[in-house]
């Protein structure tokens, strides 16, 4: 059953919506154990949305902590086909500045032992990645960026994120190697969330909203924890209007997503002979396919 066909995970500084009304809060117990909080479903512009805040809504799960597979099946079980992702990173380009906002098309995976797949246990899959953001999906998020002229805030449309497993920051020496791959952006968080949509065949993109300058920059140490958290409360204030433009825009003219068949031959193992006991676990995943 459909409840939602949009759903939103919000980062950092991001920990609710202040526009949603007739608010409800869900709580989702998935194969893959209970998602970082309840869900919050609420209508905004007039559609049924399903918010949920990445780290919890008091901010109390690591990056490395967070329940990534539970909070995509939990968004997979409300019914949602598009998931917006925003996310406070650091810049890693002079020209994308603190409050700008970023809509990366790449990522490159620098985390350990984070489990990032909901395949195993005799079910054998493969996604193709090679475009990880869903275009259609992250064209809508753009536009509306640009219908918004918000203050002090430029678009940078496409580029590389790359995720790390924190939580410490980087070294200038891992900063200066990241900026020499020609990466835009650094977060800790964005990177399983979208190879799991993607096998859960839920159309995804990141809203990236820019906090600081990553330690690289010569002006890094006149950054203080005061000015970070000061734009952090900036960009929840921008993210918010620009996710309720693309939740009415994404209501008005839903585009078409190839993530919404991702699965369709990416399965190895003949399902007829899988165990059981996974195609239950799976069942949401692969109902369309058995």
């Amino acid at each position: 059953m459909t409840i939602a066909k949009i759903g939103i995970i919000g980062g950092s500084g991001l920990y609710k919506m202040e526009a949603l009304k007739d608010v409800e809060e869900v709580e989702i117990y998935t194969p893959f154990g209970s998602p970082s909080d309840a869900i919050i479903l609420g209508t905004l512009e007039e559609t049924r949305v399903a918010f949920l805040a990445r780290h919890g809504r008091n901010h109390t799960l690591l990056p490395s902590e967070l329940p990534f597979r539970a909070n995509i099946y939990a968004m997979k079980q409300l019914g949602v086909e598009y998931l917006i992702s925003a996310s406070a990173v650091g810049s890693l380009k002079a020209e994308a500045k603190p409050l700008d906002m970023v809509i990366p098309d790449q990522f490159i995976d620098r985390t350990n032992n984070r489990i990032s797949t909901f395949f195993g246990e005799g079910i054998v899959a493969h996604i193709a990645f090679s475009e990880p953001i869903c275009q259609n999906l992250a064209g809508v998020l753009g536009d509306a960026i640009a219908s918004l002229n918000l203050p002090d805030v430029t678009l940078h449309d496409g580029g590389t994120y790359v995720c790390m497993d924190g939580p410490a920051f980087s070294t200038k020496a891992e900063s200066h190697l990241y900026r020499s791959w020609d990466a835009t952006v650094i977060g800790m968080t964005n990177l399983p969330e979208a190879k799991l949509a993607r096998e859960a065949e839920i159309a995804y993109a990141t809203l990236a909203l820019v906090t600081d300058y990553d330690c690289w920059h010569p002006d890094h140490d006149s950054v203080t924890v005061e000015m970070v958290i000061g734009n952090l409360h900036k960009n929840a204030v921008n993210a918010q209007k620009v996710i309720q433009e693309t939740v009415k825009r994404l209501s008005a003219n839903p585009p078409a997503s190839e993530a919404h068949s991702a699965l369709k031959y990416a399965i190895l193992t003949n399902l007829a002979n899988a165990p059981a006991a996974t195609k239950e676990k799976l069942a949401l995943l692969l109902e369309k396919y058995l």
